[in-house]
């Protein structure tokens, strides 16, 4: 029995120390340029800092608190954007790993649940990888654990573990305001995980029946949060509400591919029927319910960006499947419900084995193994000699979504931006001047326009300009170029 309780406490503690390693390596993929981009310019003007990847003065919902601590501590330091990244990633690690352990002990007693839990949130996924922020398989938290997405989800946990404290112990009007508080703070840090740690909020609360007393603390709580947010001056949180039909296309993918990314868990929902079944009103059913029905909803009326609230869906079931091996009722129901899990989370560790290759490599990985992995971004490091803080880079949007980063501007945004109201005219811009047939002189104008000072581009781009200088060759074919 120690041992089998050892086991779970051991596997996690050596997951940790995996991602431990991938922090010091800081593999580049997906939304990292833009986060580096956002400290990158709270460090230069910590309260204007403007538009963190285009030259405007536009407002973004990536100042956010998390954001601006790290925009202060680059600026006190002058560590590397990169450095202060993995700053960032090293306590959003701990607040993650941390909240989970408190969580579960709402939940559970018994010493090897948390270690229990790690791992299901970790591993009880599918075989097709699912790499997304605020997801937390192995692979998707490796990349993206320096993102907000991972801090925001640690509050979350926290937020969780102290609502349910303050649900069971009938909490004075001072914890319902500072979970009011701390409610809006997840919501300013990562909208998206905001939503999460709202359906499971409701979840707790309706689980629990609170009283007409402590309600009227939660709706005190609730009305400070909404204060929050109304008050923040980065940007308008109501706004994010009117967003366009731009946000719906980048998250149709999560919606596809769903029995090979979630293949492993429907052993958690069955987890969930045996914790309904014993209890209607159990906390983690219901938060599966609600995330399960907005999910759905996405999916039916075409909201694709609801898509994002699929982990309060996820992480219920994964829970709910931990604790299941030691909160089933007699002592041979646990040992089989355990040994089987078991064999499930081998198989998604394998399944996501490849995370490995971010700390070693790809070259010391056997072939088996590499071939699950995906290698990272190789950056834009390699212009930084010749593009200075603050130029301008005509470039299409895979390098528009890392050149930001090291604190030169682009001509249009590599991701959606709600508050850019010229967006589809500077996407517009880089598509007409990287076109084939388009002019000098419609080049040049488009140029003056936006102060270009540097194009990035490749060979099979066609640009024939008199007005580029060849500066650099980088990786893969791309060519920097200097406007005369």
């Amino acid at each position: 029995m120690t041992a089998g309780r050892a086991l779970p406490g051991a596997a996690a503690a050596l997951v940790l120390v995996l991602l431990l390693l991938v922090i010091v390596r800081l593999p580049w993929a997906g939304d990292l340029g833009m986060h580096a981009a956002t400290v990158e310019r709270l460090r230069h003007s910590l309260l204007h800092p403007g538009n963190p990847l285009v030259d405007a003065d536009t407002p973004s919902p990536y100042y956010s608190p998390w954001t601006l601590v790290l925009g202060v501590i680059a600026k006190a330091t002058g560590l590397s954007v990169f450095v202060v990244l993995r700053i960032g990633a090293l306590t959003g690690l701990a607040l993650l790993v941390t909240g989970v352990w408190r969580y579960v002990r709402t939940l559970s007693g018994h010493p090897a649940a948390p270690a229990l839990a790690v791992l299901c949130l970790l591993f009880l996924w599918g075989p097709l990888p699912l790499n997304w922020s605020g997801f937390l398989g192995l692979n998707s938290l490796a990349l993206t654990v320096s993102y907000p997405s991972v801090f925001a989800l640690g509050l979350s946990f926290h937020f969780w573990a102290w609502l349910t404290r303050a649900l069971r112990a009938d909490a004075g009007w001072r914890t319902w305001l500072g979970l009011g508080a701390l409610w809006a703070l997840i919501l300013l840090v990562h909208q998206f995980s905001g939503v999460v740690a709202s359906l499971g909020a409701l979840a707790a609360v309706v689980a629990a029946r609170p009283g007409r007393q402590a309600l009227l603390r939660l709706g005190a709580g609730l009305l400070l949060g909404l204060a929050v947010l109304w008050a923040w001056p980065y940007y308008d949180f109501f706004a994010l509400f009117s967003a366009g039909a731009d946000l719906e296309a980048v998250h149709r993918p999560l919606y596809q591919h769903l029995p090979g990314r979630f293949g492993l868990v429907p052993l958690g929902l069955v987890a969930l029927g045996l914790r309904g079944w014993r209890d209607r009103w159990d906390p983690l059913v219901i938060f599966f319910v609600l995330g399960a029905v907005v999910f759905a909803a996405g999916g039916v009326s075409g909201h694709y960006s609801w898509g994002r609230a699929l982990p309060a869906a996820l992480i219920p079931a994964q829970l709910a499947a931990a604790l299941e091996a030691v909160s089933a009722g007699r002592r041979a129901l646990r040992t089989a419900w355990a040994c089987g899990l078991g064999v499930v989370l081998l198989v998604g560790a394998w399944a996501q084995v490849g995370t490995v290759g971010y700390v070693v490599g790809r070259a010391a990985l056997p072939g088996v193994i590499a071939a699950k992995y995906r290698a990272p971004w190789a950056g834009y490091r390699w212009i930084t000699p010749w593009v200075k803080y603050g130029d301008v880079v005509m470039a299409r949007t895979f390098p528009a979504r890392q050149i930001p980063a090291y604190g030169a501007y682009t001509v249009a945004p590599g991701y959606p931006d709600v508050f850019l109201a010229d967006a589809g005219r500077r996407d517009e811009a880089v598509r007409r001047y990287f076109a084939t047939g388009t002019s000098d002189g419609v080049r040049d104008a488009i140029v003056r326009k936006y102060g270009v000072r540097w194009v990035v581009g490749r060979s099979s781009d066609g640009v024939r300009d008199p007005g580029l200088r060849k500066v650099a060759q980088g990786p893969a074919g791309q060519t920097l170029y200097a406007v005369r």
